[in-house]
């Protein structure tokens, strides 16, 4: 019961861009996703998200080089795009 009442108070994310973004990441390097989308640094975080219960994903970029990120925040394999924001709809 706990988890449907946590799940009911959670905001839904805010769809920052119907399209991801080309950004350079460092191996090794630790990041925040922003998955509120709320966030005026996206894709990053920048502590938008407070109250909203919705908490960044931390990762660590395994390469060097552009990757592309999610801003739609509906994609299945954060913080990567995968493709989901062909499917957002207005």
């Amino acid at each position: 019961m706990a988890i449907i009442l946590e799940e009911e108070n959670m905001e839904k994310p805010v769809v920052a861009a119907r399209e991801p973004i080309a950004v350079d990441l460092v191996a090794g390097r630790e990041y925040w996703w922003c998955a509120c989308g709320r966030s005026a640094s996206q894709p990053f975080c920048d502590g938008s998200h407070r109250g909203t219960g919705i908490e960044p994903i931390g990762f660590k970029a395994e390469k060097s080089g552009e990757a592309w990120l999610c801003r739609c925040k509906q994609t299945k394999t954060h913080p990567y795009c995968d493709g989901s924001h062909k499917q957002v709809k207005d």
